[in-house]
């Protein structure tokens, strides 16, 4: 099916997809006739944004919309007009849980008209012999569309996801969480995740690409929630290059997180090796962000006279509001003053 193989949709678009598709699933049962509006935009490079919209169904349940992109070939009967031409168009997908009717006009950037969908029986019969409920008409449109077929529910079967719910056939098959990507990471060791696992890591980017890169670089058992972690907080294999190169080796995945979310960035730690910092932890990076001691803070007590202040300190100093301002102020007043004595006379309230 090569609109979904071939998708470029963000993930924006798959948030409004399936938000279509899980809020069909949820809705009572409604008229036997789905039908609506559809709205299509041709582009250059053959590719095609289709969005279907229907009104308020049984039940008051508001309006529903879906996006998604196609190719011109995953139609019957559609071709792009010539430039300048608008002329009447009739048309239809095809899938393994029933036929959408599209009847509009069309010119060369796209058109509109309104879709019909007709569930296909053999596919309703197949669910109940494979021990599913039987759909109602929405939700057969929302497998249709989608394109949940027999084939991608037995290749699941085979591949040990038995009877998975509706719901979540729906969210593996719009976010590419099927068969061939549970493969793949099977070859990579990956085997028993469960639906939500699979999903969270194809929208978040833990692709086997992504997952074979932290292999070479040593992370060989990272889990799933840890593979996804690395991703949402941009954790990437050239950040662990650069922070390898700067010393800090094997670090584990909960580090890098925390000094990602954190910006103890290779940059940062980089700086803080140029001023005399060389041992310094994840945890001393991480609570030296945290907390605001910057290259320019350091830099500044050194040029003060305040050289080889522990990360300690310097975090104890920036936690108790010991300014440059301040430490120069007091050291103008006494002269020798050392670093406990200015935290001690902040908190105390001298100025």
């Amino acid at each position: 099916m090569t609109a979904l193989s071939h998708r470029r949709s963000s993930l924006a678009r798959f948030g409004l997809a399936i938000a279509f598709g899980l809020a069909a699933l949820a809705r009572p049962a409604s008229a036997k006739d789905v039908s609506g509006r559809w709205l299509m935009d041709f582009h250059s490079d053959g590719s095609i944004d289709l969005t279907l919209k229907r009104g308020t169904t049984r039940g008051g349940n508001g309006n529903w919309s879906s996006s998604d992109e196609y190719e011109i070939q995953d139609f019957q009967g559609l071709s792009r007009p010539a430039a300048g031409a608008d002329v009447p168009a009739a048309f239809r997908l095809v899938r393994d849980a029933g036929t959408v009717t599209f009847e509009g006009r069309l010119d060369d950037r796209g058109g509109a008209g309104r879709f019909t969908f007709a569930p296909n029986p053999e596919y309703i019969a197949a669910l109940k012999a494979m021990g599913y409920p039987k759909p109602d008409a929405d939700e057969t449109f929302s497998l249709a569309v989608h394109d949940v077929s027999r084939t991608f529910m037995r290749d699941l079967e085979g591949l040990g996801y038995k009877r998975v719910p509706l719901d979540d056939l729906l969210s593996m098959r719009i976010h590419g969480a099927g068969p061939e990507f549970i493969r793949e990471l099977k070859t990579l060791g990956y085997t028993g995740l469960s639906m939500d696992e699979l999903v969270s890591m194809r929208i978040h980017g833990a692709t086997p690409e992504f997952i074979s890169e932290m292999k070479d670089l040593g992370y060989s058992r990272l889990s799933a929630d840890d593979l996804v972690s690395m991703r949402i907080h941009n954790v990437t294999p050239e950040t662990i290059r650069d922070l390898g190169a700067l010393g800090y080796k094997n670090l584990s995945a909960d580090d890098l997180v925390s000094m990602s979310i954190h910006g103890a960035t290779p940059d940062f730690a980089r700086s803080m090796k140029e001023l005399g910092y060389s041992d310094l932890t994840p945890d001393d990076l991480v609570s030296m962000r945290i907390h605001n001691v910057t290259p320019d803070f350091v830099r500044g007590l050194q040029e003060l006279g305040y050289r080889d202040v522990t990360a300690d300190d310097l975090v104890s100093m920036r936690i108790h509001g010991v300014s440059l301002a301040y430490v120069k102020r007091m050291k103008d007043r006494y002269k020798d003053v050392s670093v406990d004595e200015l935290v001690s006379m902040k908190i105390h309230g001298r100025s």
